[in-house]
């Protein structure tokens, strides 16, 4: 296992220009023997062959692990979840350009060795058809799994222009293949002008719960997220992040932005409250879209607090 802050040991900082560029300068491997007796473990999964609006989240992985701070303890929840957590960045799936399918064969085996190894994936995406490979491998041999999903728009299209494998399709695919099962499936912060009638009217009969932004906004989020952790209940779930939740003055660096959504703050928040509560097996960022380089991109910088709301979370959880 590589240690990239080992030369800056006796500085106690590395720049996030220089050095191996990994998760919060974790150590790093590629080996799923080295995962034994890890905790968590940072997947990449940089592919955006599957968007139907704005390319470029193939180099969102590469931006939130540039972005992402050095270990340190929450301001708020007073623990350091890389201190607590025993955490690695286990590099990239071995993604091939313009092969969606096999692309997504090499997702779900990486995150495969992360769950066969005991640990908890946590995959840096990519556009956000890597959800469906991300649920797979996390919920393989534990049955239908729960699912809590921040997100502009469902993603439950039977398809997009006609293509079944979308970015707008995992989690209709997921809950056809009885991978997610439809009652334990919470979606938070849905807006937009794009839903068809005919998706709501899949969602209403497989019981899928619905928490659109208004009523984020009318109800305030503590509500909207108690009940959600009270629908979800016990037993294993997934938590996939899609930036675009936020509004574009948060993150305006993803592939299908939409007016009048969540802060930052909000989310940040929400995240680490359902960690916290609930049985997670995994959890995915997905739609960043950087703008620019390094710790300045705003967009890989909020999803880089998004994952380390999940880490305190979990920490949170199994210190309880």
């Amino acid at each position: 296992m590589i240690d990239p802050l080992r030369r800056w040991a006796d500085h106690g900082y590395k720049p996030d220009y220089a050095g191996l560029l990994t998760y919060s300068g974790l150590p790093y491997t590629e080996d799923p023997a080295e995962l034994e007796g890890i905790d968590v473990a940072i997947v990449g999964a940089p592919t955006d062959d599957l968007v139907s609006e704005r390319p470029g989240a193939r180099y969102g992985p590469r931006a939130i692990r540039a972005a992402s701070s050095l270990a340190g303890p929450h301001p708020e929840a007073g623990i350091d979840a890389l201190a607590e957590l025993s955490v690695v960045d286990f590099g990239d799936a071995a993604v091939i350009p313009g092969d969606p399918v096999k692309t997504h064969a090499a997702i779900e085996a990486t995150v495969g060795d992360v769950v066969a190894a005991g640990a908890l994936p946590i995959v840096l995406g990519g556009d956000h058809s890597i959800a469906e490979p991300d649920v797979r491998a996390a919920a393989a041999g534990r049955g239908p799994v729960g699912l809590i999903q921040f997100d502009t728009h469902t993603d439950t299209w039977p398809d997009v222009l006609g293509a079944e494998l979308s970015h707008g399709t995992p989690m209709f695919r997921l809950v056809e293949a009885g991978v997610v099962d439809p009652q334990r499936y919470v979606q938070i912060g849905i807006r937009g002008y794009t839903h068809d009638e005919e998706v709501w009217v899949w969602q209403r009969e497989r019981g899928i719960v619905t928490h659109r932004m208004h009523e984020v906004r009318a109800r305030g989020l503590d509500a909207v997220l108690a009940d959600t952790i009270d629908h979800v209940g016990a037993g294993p779930a997934f938590l996939t992040v899609d930036v675009d939740v936020l509004d574009p003055a948060f993150a305006p660096g993803t592939g299908t932005p939409e007016p009048g959504g969540m802060t930052s703050i909000d989310l940040l928040r929400g995240c680490r409250a359902i960690a916290s509560a609930v049985e997670l097996i995994g959890a995915d960022v997905v739609e960043v879209l950087p703008e620019s380089v390094g710790s300045r991109d705003i967009t890989a910088q909020v999803a880089d607090r998004v994952v380390r709301e999940i880490l305190t979370g979990i920490a949170l959880r199994r210190a309880a």
